[in-house]
Order: C-alpha cells, then sequence, then structure tokens
C-alpha cells in the first residue's frame, strides 16, 4: 500500500491542485492530511481517495472544516489520528502539541508519525518508528509532499 502525506495547505487551492496531480501520478492508495487545512475547499480536492484529515493550530474553526470533511466523504481525526493500515499503525498529528507530539514517538506504539506545523520536510528514525514530515503546500521552498510505502515502510519526500 501507498500512502501520499500532505500538510500545511492554509487553502491554497493552486499549490493542493499541483500535489494532487502529483500523488495521481505516483498512485497512491490513501492520504494523510497533517493539519492547516485553512479552507472548506481543500477537502473535496482530495475525494477521489480515502482521506484522512487532522486539523491544525490554523484550523481554528474546526465545525465548517469537519463537515466539509464528511461531505466529500473523507475521515476527520479532529486534532489526532491514530489509524491502521496494512497492518501498521500511524499516529497522524499536526505537532503544535509538542507533549503529544513527543509521546507519540516515543510510546513505541507506533511503527509511523506523520506530522505537520514546521513546514520543514524531513524524516528520521526513532527505535522502531519512522517519523515524517512531508513539508508543506503553503509557505516552504520548495512546496513537497511525500509518499511511504507501508510494505517496506521507506519514504520518499518530493518536491513540487
Amino acid at each position: 500500500m501507498r500512502l501520499g502525506i500532505v500538510s500545511d495547505t492554509h487553502g491554497h487551492v493552486k499549490n493542493t491542485l499541483d500535489a494532487v496531480r502529483m500523488l495521481e501520478s505516483l498512485g497512491v492508495d490513501e492520504v494523510l492530511h497533517c493539519g492547516d487545512i485553512g479552507s472548506t475547499e481543500i477537502p473535496r480536492l482530495f475525494a477521489q481517495w480515502r482521506a484522512h484529515f487532522v486539523f491544525g493550530n490554523c484550523d481554528p474553526d474546526a465545525g465548517p472544516l469537519s463537515m466539509a470533511i464528511g461531505a466529500a466523504g473523507l475521515l476527520c481525526h479532529n486534532r489526532f489520528g491514530d489509524i491502521t493500515l496494512a497492518d501498521r499503525r500511524i499516529a497522524l498529528i499536526h505537532s503544535d502539541d509538542a507533549r503529544l507530539f513527543r509521546q507519540s514517538i516515543t510510546s513505541g506504539t507506533y511503527d509511523l508519525v506523520c506530522y505537520g506545523h514546521t513546514h520543514e520536510a524531513e524524516q528520521h528514525r526513532e527505535g522502531k518508528t519512522l517519523v515524517l514530515n512531508p513539508g508543506a503546500l503553503y509557505r516552504a521552498t520548495p512546496h513537497s509532499i511525500a509518499i511511504v510505502e507501508l510494505e517496506t515502510m521507506e519514504a520518499t519526500i518530493i518536491p513540487l
């Protein structure tokens, strides 16, 4: 299973469409959005996949965003997602809650922790856990996304 991971769209439709086109070309099976969605227009752009969303610190009005995610037939996990896909346990978090973010990484519970907030793409391992920030689709140079092959737990950061 191939996951597409995005973060920090901040309501920018054009940048998000660039990411969607790249995800299409990469043949991802599901998409994770690590928060700071920014606009009710963003969720529908991911409607072709089973997509999971969490809220970030720039998503203060969660009601309309939650409704937009549901209307697109997608999954809203509020501030923290605990997801199992292809026998891999995944934490989906924005990371502005530093304590919860750190706890997710150090608990040994998760195979993958996907996060946003910093607008900087990075990946590293802590024990068995792959920690991944796909970068951002707004206020980042370059804009970037990531894919993860769940079978091998290998991640690739892709500049757009």
